[in-house]
């Protein structure tokens, strides 16, 4: 019962926020994460009772299969984006901006976050700096999507951005792992080789290998089915079966293995939309199918957001320098490259913008940073502050960025239920 009673609670949270945020015309995803807030630890949770919203964080963490299996999904959206026909025109001009704009953005960071150890030693250690640089390279491939479809975003901008977005958390997942190997030899003394070089590495060549085998495996058995519920059951199943063995973690030979579900279910949803007929079809009624596991997606996100960080002014003014600089980073980052491949002019006006919201892939290097000991715990809470923060605005920026671009319609006064009104009025 209590199980089921906070999670309809998150939910009825979520869409009744969204209407709100309809009204101040702020994405719904937004929404989404400020519920979470309300039913967290921190609103609703100090009440105590048990249902009524999410008494703490072990609380929140009992539903992280949730948030895994809706990662999955969503991975497995944006791998529908990389359709050749699409890659022949974007695919150059998104490799050389996603690779660009992530290692610009890691480099500003480190540089300016270096900057501020040496000026304040004691207080702000070089690893938390060097690994805070890789930590900004990631974006939220989920908040960006959300926004794309909530507002059916079509254009030159559009089609860039979702393929730039699932390559940038590859690039940011070696960038991190490099930067995390540096961090350890500083703390330990001894450089590990293997740590910073190769398993990063193989972790996104790995994760790719099993995603192009999922979804080889997936077409073959989609044929054996006609009906569209069957082949929806299929996709579904597919996509469990991806994220669970992308948990998978062993170690051959002294190194560890291990896979990231995001780039797996993303090769996945790649193979699936290139070989499948049917594929954007099935898409559509995976997306429909899929509404209510996003949006408990997000609201457990906000739930874990940690307001406490506020409460500590060090976090909160070194928080704000990383906010500031991964900005620049991002925006400056995304206008030269884009520059430099020749794109028009409102990709690289525009395309920093949608690229500042930031959540899942930098809240998972957060808890990775944990392992470091004082000095993790430093990267984490700076994180989860710069997170809450871009997870509130970013979308909203989004919103803004593709709107400016004259790739959104400006908002009507519309419904579904006003379109299916008509729609039989009409008959």
């Amino acid at each position: 019962m209590q199980v089921l009673l906070s999670l309809s609670i998150a939910i009825f949270a979520g869409l009744m926020l969204s209407r709100l945020a309809k009204l101040l015309h702020l994405p719904a995803v937004t929404a989404y994460l400020v519920a979470g807030i309300l039913v967290g630890p921190y609103c609703l949770g100090m009440l105590g009772v048990e249902g009524f919203g999410f008494i703490n964080k072990a609380d929140v963490d009992k539903y992280a299969i949730l948030s895994d299996v809706a990662l999955g999904f969503i991975a497995f959206s944006i791998g529908n984006e990389f359709r050749l026909s699409q890659l022949k025109k974007t695919g150059k001009q998104a490799t050389v901006i996603g690779i660009f704009q992530a290692v610009f953005t890691a480099i500003l960071v480190d540089v300016i976050l270096i900057a501020v150890h040496f000026a304040i030693p004691d207080k702000f250690p070089l690893p938390a700096a060097i690994v805070l640089g890789a930590v900004a390279s990631a974006t939220a491939p989920a908040a960006t999507l959300m926004v794309v479809r909530q507002y059916k975003a079509k254009g030159p901008l559009t089609d860039i951005l979702l393929p730039i977005v699932a390559l940038d958390d590859a690039v940011g997942l070696v960038v991190f792992a490099i930067s995390f190997g540096i961090a350890k030899a500083l703390i330990s003394g001894h450089v590990d080789i293997l740590s910073v070089v190769v398993e990063p590495i193989l972790e996104v060549v790995l994760s790719l290998l099993l995603g192009l085998v999922m979804g080889l495996l997936f077409t073959f058995f989609e044929k054996f089915f006609h009906s569209r519920s069957k082949r929806l059951s299929m996709s579904v199943t597919f996509v469990f079966l991806t994220v669970a063995l992308s948990m998978l973690k062993f170690e051959i030979g002294g190194i560890h293995i291990a896979f990231s579900s995001l780039l797996v279910c993303m090769m996945l949803g790649t193979i699936f939309c290139n070989i499948c007929d049917f594929s954007e079809e099935l898409m559509d009624r995976v997306d429909r199918w899929t509404a209510p596991l996003f949006i408990l997606f997000f609201v457990l996100s906000g739930a874990e957001l940690e307001l406490s960080v506020f409460t500590d002014v060090a976090i909160v003014v070194i928080g704000l320098l990383y906010i500031l600089s991964r900005s620049a980073g991002k925006y400056f980052g995304a206008s030269i490259s884009a520059r430099m491949v020749k794109c028009e002019p409102n990709i690289t006006k525009y395309l920093g913008i949608t690229l500042l919201p930031q959540a899942g892939v930098a809240l998972g290097m957060a808890i990775k940073s944990e392992q470091l000991g004082a000095e993790g715990a430093i990267v984490a809470n700076i994180t989860l502050f710069a997170v809450l923060v871009y997870e509130l605005i970013g979308p909203l920026l989004t919103k803004i960025a593709l709107l400016k671009a004259g790739e959104i319609k400006p908002e009507e006064k519309t419904s579904a239920r006003e379109d299916t009104q008509k729609a039989l009025d009409n008959k």
